[in-house]
């Protein structure tokens, strides 16, 4: 009898491990149009997190205009240290005053053209002009005439950059960076022809691919990739990339 017993218990046990076939490989990763996150999150207002997506890109947009502008200004405060014992002598005090005018009117034009556009080359030529009014003050008309050079020179700069943007392409409610921003992909990520998921993918980016940002709508960003070709990411699958990184 025990025997036996011990047979069937043995084909008993056969049988329940046939029912379990072996398990199926896992399924390669696929692109994502939007960053996964842990589950159970709470949820949360629609609006709110559309509030925080925009706060977020223009908090990566302000970084990318000090990074832009912050050396060129500081070569410049340096470079007038060094020229105004040189130059002070050289201008005169109608000459200093002439091309504080001149920076004045070109500020007040490029600020006008830039309309309701972020124009980071304004506030940066309003200090340069803050400094040159400060050096008038001191008969330093050299350096008046130095710094309201460079002061033009930004909104030549800025006037430029306004141009190159085509604002007669931008969708409804897009919205231009103030300066092209370098972020990278922060994961395998579908690029698309249009800001949403019902737009057909033109691309996908490898995680880590650098790409260049120029507008958004909503939590949505135009990029250019390395190849020149152009498309639509999730804010959440690029994040920014630091200045002269490889």
């Amino acid at each position: 009898m025990g025997s036996r017993h011990d047979w069937i218990s043995f084909a008993v046990l056969g049988l329940a491990a046939c029912s379990h076939p072996a398990a199926a490989p896992a399924p390669a990763p696929q692109p994502a149009d939007t960053a996964t996150h842990a589950p159970a999150a709470p949820v949360r207002d629609p609006e709110q997190d559309r509030r925080i997506a925009q706060l977020e890109l223009q908090v990566m947009e302000r970084d990318a205009e000090i990074e832009a502008l912050q050396g060129q200004v500081d070569d410049t405060r340096l470079e007038v240290v060094r020229a105004m014992a040189k130059v002070q002598t050289l201008a005169s005090r109608a000459e200093a005053a002439s091309g504080m005018a001149e920076a004045q009117v070109a500020v007040q034009s490029l600020k006008s053209a830039a309309g309701t556009a972020p124009a980071p080359e304004v506030s940066a030529a309003n200090g340069l002009l803050r400094l040159a009014s400060s050096e008038f003050d001191k008969g330093n008309y050299g350096g008046v005439v130095y710094l309201s050079t460079q002061a033009k020179n930004l909104v030549a700069a800025g006037q430029a950059r306004l141009a190159s943007v085509d604002r007669s392409t931008l969708r409804p409610g897009e919205v231009a960076f103030a300066v092209p921003i370098q972020v990278h992909a922060t994961g395998h990520a579908n690029v698309r022809t249009g800001p949403g998921t019902t737009f057909k993918v033109a691309y996908t980016l490898e995680a880590g691919a650098n790409v260049t940002a120029f507008s958004y709508v909503d939590e949505w960003v135009r990029i250019t990739d390395a190849g020149d070709r152009s498309g639509w990411i999730h804010r959440s699958l690029i994040s920014r990339r630091a200045a002269g990184a490889r």
